[in-house]
Protein backbone atom coordinates (compact mmCIF):
# COMPACT_ATOMS: atom_id res chain seq x y z
CA UNK A 1 0.00 0.00 0.00
CA UNK A 2 0.73 3.84 -0.61
CA UNK A 3 0.23 5.57 2.90
CA UNK A 4 0.13 9.38 3.92
CA UNK A 5 1.37 10.27 7.10
CA UNK A 6 0.78 13.96 8.27
CA UNK A 7 3.11 14.66 11.00
CA UNK A 8 5.78 12.35 10.07
CA UNK A 9 8.35 13.40 12.21
CA UNK A 10 6.20 13.31 15.56
CA UNK A 11 6.51 10.91 18.34
CA UNK A 12 4.67 8.06 17.39
CA UNK A 13 4.73 8.77 13.47
CA UNK A 14 8.31 7.89 14.08
CA UNK A 15 7.68 4.41 15.17
CA UNK A 16 4.74 4.14 12.58
CA UNK A 17 6.83 5.25 9.14
CA UNK A 18 9.55 2.71 10.66
CA UNK A 19 6.85 -0.25 10.87
CA UNK A 20 5.32 0.60 7.56
CA UNK A 21 8.52 0.47 5.34
CA UNK A 22 9.42 -2.95 7.31
CA UNK A 23 6.52 -4.02 5.52
CA UNK A 24 7.18 -3.11 2.13
CA UNK A 25 4.92 -0.42 2.16
CA UNK A 26 5.39 2.98 0.48
CA UNK A 27 4.81 6.01 2.74
CA UNK A 28 4.81 9.83 2.03
CA UNK A 29 5.20 11.92 4.62
CA UNK A 30 4.57 15.38 5.54
CA UNK A 31 5.79 17.56 8.59
CA UNK A 32 6.76 21.33 8.82
CA UNK A 33 9.23 20.96 11.67
CA UNK A 34 7.32 23.38 13.38
CA UNK A 35 7.63 21.67 16.88
CA UNK A 36 10.93 20.35 17.44
CA UNK A 37 12.90 21.90 14.17
CA UNK A 38 14.06 19.48 11.47
CA UNK A 39 14.61 15.86 12.79
CA UNK A 40 16.91 13.60 11.65
CA UNK A 41 15.39 9.81 11.17
CA UNK A 42 16.47 6.53 10.69
CA UNK A 43 14.56 6.55 7.40
CA UNK A 44 15.03 9.01 5.54
CA UNK A 45 17.07 7.98 2.79
CA UNK A 46 14.94 4.47 2.44
CA UNK A 47 13.93 4.42 -1.60
CA UNK A 48 10.24 3.93 -0.18
CA UNK A 49 9.97 7.17 1.79
CA UNK A 50 9.32 11.11 0.49
CA UNK A 51 9.18 13.67 3.27
CA UNK A 52 7.14 16.65 2.17
CA UNK A 53 7.93 19.88 4.19
CA UNK A 54 4.90 21.97 4.48
CA UNK A 55 2.02 22.62 6.77
CA UNK A 56 -0.84 20.46 7.98
CA UNK A 57 -3.60 22.95 7.22
CA UNK A 58 -2.63 23.76 3.69
CA UNK A 59 -5.30 21.31 2.07
CA UNK A 60 -4.06 21.64 -1.26
CA UNK A 61 -0.63 20.28 -0.27
CA UNK A 62 -1.62 17.26 1.66
CA UNK A 63 -3.91 16.79 -1.56
CA UNK A 64 -0.56 16.40 -3.74
CA UNK A 65 1.13 14.92 -1.16
CA UNK A 66 -1.38 11.66 -0.91
CA UNK A 67 -2.15 11.32 -4.99
CA UNK A 68 -2.32 7.51 -5.44
CA UNK A 69 -2.09 6.79 -1.52
CA UNK A 70 -4.61 4.07 -0.25
CA UNK A 71 -4.42 5.48 3.26
CA UNK A 72 -4.35 8.76 5.14
CA UNK A 73 -2.98 8.52 8.87
CA UNK A 74 -4.18 11.82 10.24
CA UNK A 75 -1.36 12.07 12.93
CA UNK A 76 -0.35 15.68 12.80
CA UNK A 77 -1.50 17.84 15.44
CA UNK A 78 -0.33 19.93 18.16
CA UNK A 79 0.38 18.36 20.97
CA UNK A 80 2.56 18.42 24.47
CA UNK A 81 2.02 17.03 27.84
CA UNK A 82 0.04 18.49 30.58
CA UNK A 83 1.56 21.73 31.12
CA UNK A 84 1.98 22.26 27.21
CA UNK A 85 -1.89 21.65 26.70
CA UNK A 86 -2.86 23.86 29.54
CA UNK A 87 -0.61 26.75 28.49
CA UNK A 88 -1.76 26.43 24.87
CA UNK A 89 -5.18 25.63 25.39
CA UNK A 90 -6.84 28.19 22.33
CA UNK A 91 -3.54 27.42 20.14
CA UNK A 92 -3.89 23.45 20.06
CA UNK A 93 -7.98 23.89 19.75
CA UNK A 94 -7.70 26.35 17.17
CA UNK A 95 -4.64 24.62 15.15
CA UNK A 96 -5.58 21.38 15.37
CA UNK A 97 -8.67 22.09 13.94
CA UNK A 98 -7.87 24.14 11.20
CA UNK A 99 -5.09 20.37 11.11
CA UNK A 100 -8.37 18.28 10.68
CA UNK A 101 -10.40 20.38 7.99
CA UNK A 102 -7.55 20.26 5.49
CA UNK A 103 -6.85 16.95 6.17
CA UNK A 104 -10.40 15.78 5.54
CA UNK A 105 -10.51 18.12 2.79
CA UNK A 106 -7.69 16.39 0.94
CA UNK A 107 -8.85 13.06 2.09
CA UNK A 108 -12.36 13.38 0.86
CA UNK A 109 -11.05 14.81 -2.57
CA UNK A 110 -8.78 11.94 -3.07
CA UNK A 111 -11.60 9.40 -1.87
CA UNK A 112 -13.77 11.57 -4.73
CA UNK A 113 -11.32 10.60 -7.29
CA UNK A 114 -10.89 7.11 -6.73
CA UNK A 115 -7.62 5.97 -5.19
CA UNK A 116 -7.83 7.01 -1.15
CA UNK A 117 -9.62 3.73 0.68
CA UNK A 118 -9.00 5.15 3.80
CA UNK A 119 -8.56 7.97 6.31
CA UNK A 120 -6.95 6.56 9.94
CA UNK A 121 -7.50 9.53 12.87
CA UNK A 122 -4.94 8.85 15.61
CA UNK A 123 -7.04 10.17 18.66
CA UNK A 124 -6.15 10.03 22.20
CA UNK A 125 -6.98 8.52 25.58
CA UNK A 126 -7.80 12.44 26.66
CA UNK A 127 -11.35 11.42 24.70
CA UNK A 128 -12.26 9.33 28.01
CA UNK A 129 -10.97 12.60 30.60
CA UNK A 130 -14.27 11.92 32.11
CA UNK A 131 -15.03 8.70 32.01
CA UNK A 132 -17.61 6.84 34.31
CA UNK A 133 -16.79 3.44 33.48
CA UNK A 134 -13.72 1.33 34.32
CA UNK A 135 -12.11 -0.56 32.17
CA UNK A 136 -13.42 2.08 29.59
CA UNK A 137 -14.78 0.47 26.50
CA UNK A 138 -14.93 1.84 23.15
CA UNK A 139 -18.00 3.92 22.23
CA UNK A 140 -17.85 5.33 26.20
CA UNK A 141 -16.79 8.98 24.74
CA UNK A 142 -20.17 8.97 23.11
CA UNK A 143 -21.89 8.40 26.76
CA UNK A 144 -19.80 10.19 29.38
CA UNK A 145 -19.18 14.15 30.01
CA UNK A 146 -17.49 15.84 27.17
CA UNK A 147 -14.01 16.19 28.08
CA UNK A 148 -13.31 19.67 30.14
CA UNK A 149 -9.77 20.28 28.41
CA UNK A 150 -9.50 21.72 24.87
CA UNK A 151 -7.16 18.99 24.31
CA UNK A 152 -9.62 16.39 25.18
CA UNK A 153 -12.38 18.00 23.47
CA UNK A 154 -10.54 18.24 19.91
CA UNK A 155 -9.30 14.80 20.29
CA UNK A 156 -12.88 13.97 20.30
CA UNK A 157 -14.08 16.38 17.59
CA UNK A 158 -11.21 14.31 15.62
CA UNK A 159 -13.30 11.26 15.94
CA UNK A 160 -16.62 13.17 14.93
CA UNK A 161 -14.81 14.54 12.06
CA UNK A 162 -14.05 10.76 10.95
CA UNK A 163 -17.94 9.68 11.33
CA UNK A 164 -19.07 13.15 9.47
CA UNK A 165 -17.24 12.37 6.49
CA UNK A 166 -18.14 8.82 6.60
CA UNK A 167 -22.09 9.88 7.18
CA UNK A 168 -21.69 12.61 4.16
CA UNK A 169 -19.07 11.39 2.08
CA UNK A 170 -18.67 8.11 2.40
CA UNK A 171 -15.29 8.38 3.38
CA UNK A 172 -14.12 5.34 5.37
CA UNK A 173 -12.22 5.64 8.17
CA UNK A 174 -10.59 3.77 11.45
CA UNK A 175 -10.22 5.72 14.93
CA UNK A 176 -7.09 4.44 17.17
CA UNK A 177 -6.86 5.79 20.62
CA UNK A 178 -3.18 5.10 22.04
CA UNK A 179 -2.78 5.28 25.75
CA UNK A 180 0.33 6.84 27.49
CA UNK A 181 2.81 6.72 24.74
CA UNK A 182 6.50 5.83 26.23
CA UNK A 183 9.53 5.98 23.77
CA UNK A 184 12.26 7.79 22.71
CA UNK A 185 13.06 10.89 20.09
CA UNK A 186 10.64 13.83 21.85
CA UNK A 187 13.05 16.73 22.55
CA UNK A 188 12.65 20.17 23.91
CA UNK A 189 9.88 21.98 21.75
CA UNK A 190 11.23 24.85 19.90
CA UNK A 191 10.06 27.72 22.18
CA UNK A 192 9.01 26.23 25.26
CA UNK A 193 10.77 27.66 28.31
CA UNK A 194 10.60 24.40 29.99
CA UNK A 195 8.62 23.60 33.37
CA UNK A 196 10.00 23.90 36.48
CA UNK A 197 9.34 21.26 39.34
CA UNK A 198 11.31 21.32 42.50
CA UNK A 199 14.75 22.40 41.69
CA UNK A 200 14.39 21.07 37.89
CA UNK A 201 13.28 22.74 34.53
CA UNK A 202 11.28 19.81 32.38
CA UNK A 203 11.34 20.08 28.89
CA UNK A 204 8.19 18.18 28.29
CA UNK A 205 5.89 17.84 30.64
CA UNK A 206 5.37 14.00 29.93
CA UNK A 207 5.28 12.02 33.27
CA UNK A 208 7.81 9.25 32.11
CA UNK A 209 10.80 11.49 31.18
CA UNK A 210 10.14 13.67 33.42
CA UNK A 211 10.40 11.79 36.26
CA UNK A 212 13.69 10.39 34.84
CA UNK A 213 15.13 14.04 33.99
CA UNK A 214 14.28 14.61 37.86
CA UNK A 215 16.14 11.26 39.04
CA UNK A 216 19.11 12.13 36.60
CA UNK A 217 19.45 15.55 37.74
CA UNK A 218 19.64 14.59 41.49
CA UNK A 219 16.65 15.85 42.60
CA UNK A 220 15.59 14.60 46.23
CA UNK A 221 12.97 14.64 47.59
CA UNK A 222 11.52 13.73 44.45
CA UNK A 223 8.66 16.52 43.24
CA UNK A 224 5.15 14.57 41.92
CA UNK A 225 2.35 16.48 40.94
CA UNK A 226 -0.71 15.95 43.19
CA UNK A 227 -1.29 12.51 45.16
CA UNK A 228 0.53 9.81 42.88
CA UNK A 229 -2.44 7.49 42.82
CA UNK A 230 -3.09 8.65 39.26
CA UNK A 231 -3.56 5.64 37.27
CA UNK A 232 -2.14 5.44 33.90
CA UNK A 233 -1.42 2.85 31.15
CA UNK A 234 2.21 3.30 29.82
CA UNK A 235 2.47 1.38 26.58
CA UNK A 236 5.61 1.30 24.48
CA UNK A 237 5.62 3.36 21.46
CA UNK A 238 7.09 0.34 19.20
CA UNK A 239 4.07 -1.62 20.75
CA UNK A 240 1.33 0.96 19.60
CA UNK A 241 2.62 1.73 15.78
CA UNK A 242 2.28 -2.22 15.45
CA UNK A 243 -1.57 -1.53 16.46
CA UNK A 244 -1.97 1.44 14.33
CA UNK A 245 -0.27 -0.25 11.41
CA UNK A 246 -2.41 -3.20 11.92
CA UNK A 247 -5.25 -1.49 12.08
CA UNK A 248 -4.08 0.28 8.65
CA UNK A 249 -3.88 -3.31 7.11
CA UNK A 250 -6.83 -5.12 8.63
CA UNK A 251 -9.95 -5.13 6.81
CA UNK A 252 -11.67 -5.27 9.80
CA UNK A 253 -11.16 -2.19 11.34
CA UNK A 254 -13.05 -0.52 8.29
CA UNK A 255 -15.74 2.13 10.25
CA UNK A 256 -14.59 1.35 13.52
CA UNK A 257 -12.30 2.81 16.76
CA UNK A 258 -9.99 0.96 19.02
CA UNK A 259 -8.62 1.84 22.19
CA UNK A 260 -4.80 0.57 22.16
CA UNK A 261 -2.92 0.30 25.24
CA UNK A 262 -1.28 -2.79 27.53
CA UNK A 263 -3.72 -3.58 30.02
CA UNK A 264 -0.96 -3.12 32.88
CA UNK A 265 -2.02 -0.30 35.42
CA UNK A 266 0.55 1.98 37.41
CA UNK A 267 -0.09 4.51 39.46
CA UNK A 268 2.71 7.57 39.00
CA UNK A 269 4.26 6.82 42.54
CA UNK A 270 4.55 2.94 41.42
CA UNK A 271 6.12 4.93 38.48
CA UNK A 272 8.50 6.77 40.65
CA UNK A 273 9.50 3.94 42.44
CA UNK A 274 10.58 1.82 39.56
CA UNK A 275 12.32 4.76 37.96
CA UNK A 276 14.41 5.76 41.18
CA UNK A 277 14.79 2.13 41.86
CA UNK A 278 16.46 1.20 38.26
CA UNK A 279 18.98 4.85 38.68
CA UNK A 280 19.36 5.22 42.34
CA UNK A 281 19.56 1.72 43.47
CA UNK A 282 18.33 1.57 47.35
CA UNK A 283 18.72 4.79 48.15
CA UNK A 284 15.73 5.96 50.27
CA UNK A 285 13.06 7.54 48.20
CA UNK A 286 11.36 10.26 49.74
CA UNK A 287 8.41 12.03 47.69
CA UNK A 288 7.39 15.75 47.82
CA UNK A 289 3.40 16.39 46.27
CA UNK A 290 2.99 19.05 43.85
CA UNK A 291 -0.24 21.23 42.97
CA UNK A 292 -1.68 18.70 40.13
CA UNK A 293 -2.98 21.08 37.42
CA UNK A 294 -6.64 21.54 36.51
CA UNK A 295 -6.93 18.28 34.12
CA UNK A 296 -4.70 15.78 35.74
CA UNK A 297 -7.36 13.10 35.42
CA UNK A 298 -7.18 10.77 37.88
CA UNK A 299 -8.34 7.65 36.41
CA UNK A 300 -7.42 6.46 33.15
CA UNK A 301 -8.11 2.56 32.63
CA UNK A 302 -8.78 1.11 28.86
CA UNK A 303 -10.62 -1.62 27.98
CA UNK A 304 -8.28 -3.39 25.34
CA UNK A 305 -9.97 -6.72 24.15
CA UNK A 306 -11.74 -5.37 21.28
CA UNK A 307 -8.21 -4.82 19.71
CA UNK A 308 -6.90 -8.00 20.59
CA UNK A 309 -10.00 -9.88 19.39
CA UNK A 310 -10.72 -7.81 15.94
CA UNK A 311 -7.01 -6.67 15.23
CA UNK A 312 -4.83 -8.94 17.01
CA UNK A 313 -3.27 -6.43 19.20
CA UNK A 314 -1.46 -7.03 22.77
CA UNK A 315 0.87 -4.46 23.99
CA UNK A 316 3.74 -6.82 24.85
CA UNK A 317 6.24 -4.62 26.20
CA UNK A 318 6.40 -4.40 29.66
CA UNK A 319 7.46 -0.96 31.80
CA UNK A 320 11.01 -2.23 32.88
CA UNK A 321 11.87 -2.46 28.90
CA UNK A 322 10.81 0.50 28.24
CA UNK A 323 12.48 2.23 30.38
CA UNK A 324 15.66 0.34 29.55
CA UNK A 325 15.32 2.15 26.54
CA UNK A 326 13.89 5.67 27.88
CA UNK A 327 16.34 6.20 30.60
CA UNK A 328 19.90 5.86 28.30
CA UNK A 329 18.40 7.83 26.03
CA UNK A 330 17.17 10.54 28.23
CA UNK A 331 21.02 11.11 30.25
CA UNK A 332 22.28 11.52 26.57
CA UNK A 333 19.69 14.38 25.80
CA UNK A 334 20.78 15.86 28.84
CA UNK A 335 24.32 15.88 28.60
CA UNK A 336 23.95 16.84 24.82
CA UNK A 337 21.58 19.86 25.72
CA UNK A 338 18.17 18.43 23.91
CA UNK A 339 16.86 17.62 27.26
Amino acid sequence: MKILVTGSSGFIAGYLIEQLLEAGHEVSGVDDFSKYGPVAKSYDQHPKYRLTKGDARDSELLRRAGEGCDIVVAAAAKIGGISYFHRYAYDLLANNERILAATFDAAIDLHKAGALKRIVVVSSSMVFENATEFPTPEGHERKCPPPFSSYGFQKLASEYFARAAHDQYGLPYTIVRPFNCVGIGEARALGEPGVPSGNVRLAMSHVVPDLVQKVLKGQDPLHILGSGDQVRHYTYGGDLARGIKLAIESPAALNDDFNLSTPQATTVKELAQVIWRKIRGDAPLRFVHDQPFEHDVARRVPATEKAKRVLGFEATTSLDAMLDEVIPWIRNGIETGIL
